[in-house]
């Protein structure tokens, strides 16, 4: 029963670290790129706009959407580590 139950709480633990880190890098993208770094990114042109345009309209939701799948992959290999694997 403890054995089981250490597995479970770092099987969580790993689970929150990497949701932890998705979000990070949500944050860093959305916030960060799109809204503190906008006056620095101005200058730079992507596609008929500037950079931090860009970020915040177009690059914001195709991070999110990476993450996604980044998360999936990572949690297929993460229930495979602990048995939990389909």
């Amino acid at each position: 029963m403890t054995d089981e139950k250490s597995n479970a709480e770092a099987y969580w633990a790993a689970n929150l670290r990497l949701i932890a880190g998705c979000l990070v890098v949500w944050a860093l993208v959305s916030y960060g790129c799109a809204i503190l770094l906008r006056p620095l990114l101005a200058g730079i042109p992507v596609g008929g706009t500037d950079l931090g345009f860009w970020f915040a309209q177009q690059g914001s939701i195709l991070t999110f959407i990476g993450l996604i799948f980044f998360y999936a992959w990572k949690m297929n290999r993460l229930d495979k580590k602990f048995g939990l694997g389909e």
